[in-house]
């Protein structure tokens, strides 16, 4: 049986007009058994939805919300992730912009744990937002890094989550 077979009465309250209402009380338990059962391709793309919606805070602002939650070797790779979408000469630019101009000195765009935990929110914010703006795939390389680690997405709120499950119940529909 396929994840798109298990899944399917889940999702179908996900489609068009489900998609459109109030998150469902149980959308957290929904997520967690889609995060379980589809591929993690499928999740990213979910969450990219989330990330590209109007219905959503700014990508910035819910990255940010993840970066809070993650442990320091998370917040080291998605850092990373972010730092290797954007051209060299406009890393320095957004770096500087950011109060993380030592970083550019130091000649690597490789963060350690250490130094991702030491790296304020709001300094996320505003990279997570230069970089989309000089990048936008941006938002599909962390929304493939964050795929792989679901529990974070759920602290995204309700709304969030059934963007996600209504991406996920149209791909269900695709396959």
């Amino acid at each position: 049986m396929t994840w798109t077979d298990k899944l399917g009465n889940l999702l179908k309250q996900y489609t068009s007009g489900g998609a459109a209402a109030a998150p469902a009380p149980d959308v957290h338990a929904h997520f967690d058994q889609v995060a379980q059962e589809a591929p993690t391709n499928v999740i990213a793309e979910g969450l990219t939805a989330a990330f590209n919606s109007d219905k959503t805070p700014a990508f910035g602002q819910m990255l940010t919300t993840l970066f809070n939650n993650s442990t320091g070797d998370q917040k080291a790779g998605v850092i990373n992730q972010l730092l290797s979408s954007v051209p060299p000469g406009t890393l320095t630019q957004i770096l500087s912009s950011v109060g993380l101009s030592g970083l550019a000195g130091l000649g690597k765009t490789q963060l350690s744990a250490e130094q991702a935990q030491r790296i304020s929110p709001e300094a996320v914010q505003q990279l997570a937002t230069h970089a989309q703006t000089a990048n936008p795939s941006v938002v599909e390389s962390v929304s493939s890094f964050y795929a792989q680690h679901s529990t974070l997405i759920k602290t995204l709120g309700g709304t969030a989550l059934t963007i996600a499950l209504a991406k996920v119940a149209e791909r269900q529909r695709q396959a």
